[in-house]
């Protein structure tokens, strides 16, 4: 008798932790709209947001900032830091190039996203003085307290290549975590890597 108390105790305890969990993702997770972060985060995906992650930026992390033409809460990918010089470059062979010269300095490197592969078909080239898409690539730096910042679903995200330079103060925080679905895999996923560029540059 006295086991099927503890029994029953054990199994109470588990169900309330799964509610309190459940409530919790609700409460403090951020609910992820469209499609312009797909493959890696899908609309109905919950993330949750690193403690003390506001007001800062790292090279490909997944932040949630404050912008576009409402001040929407954006879900993206930081490209460049302020000081780093970017691009994108579209040619016959490949759509979406895009290139990088961190500190603004060294070598112009490219940034390939597993993700990118096989999704990218819109031509298109950037940036602007204020870090827009242009008719003709151009490298820019990016200028202190901003960054460059795309979406894993380049031809379906709105991103800096409408809104422009993004505002370092205005992000909320780094995706740190994908509560919804549950993963066992660390971090989200997707994330890209530096490769040599042996391409014309552009001006």
């Amino acid at each position: 008798m006295r086991a099927r108390r503890v029994l029953g105790a054990v199994l109470g305890t588990g169900v309330l932790l799964l509610l309190l969990a459940g409530v919790a993702v609700t409460a403090l997770g951020v609910r992820i709209d469209g499609s312009s972060m797909e493959p890696t985060l899908r609309p109905g995906d919950r993330v949750l947001v690193s403690p003390g992650s506001a007001g800062r930026v790292a090279r490909f992390d997944v932040v949630l900032l404050r912008g576009g033409r409402q001040d929407s809460l954006l879900v993206k990918r930081v490209i460049g830091l302020p000081g780093d010089k970017v691009a994108i470059v579209s040619t016959g062979e490949d759509a979406f190039q895009v290139l990088l010269q961190e500190g603004g300095e060294g070598p112009v490197l490219r940034v390939v996203a597993p993700q990118w592969t096989g999704r990218v078909h819109r031509a298109g080239a950037c940036c602007a003085a204020d870090g827009t898409r242009v008719p003709r690539a151009a490298l820019r730096a990016v200028p202190e307290g901003r960054f460059f910042y795309l979406g894993d679903n380049p031809d379906l995200s709105d991103d800096a290549r409408q809104y422009g330079w993004g505002a370092i103060d205005r992000v909320e925080g780094r995706a740190g975590l994908r509560a919804y679905p549950v993963s066992t895999a660390p971090g989200l996923g997707g994330r890209p890597v530096l490769e040599e560029y042996a391409g014309p540059l552009p001006p």
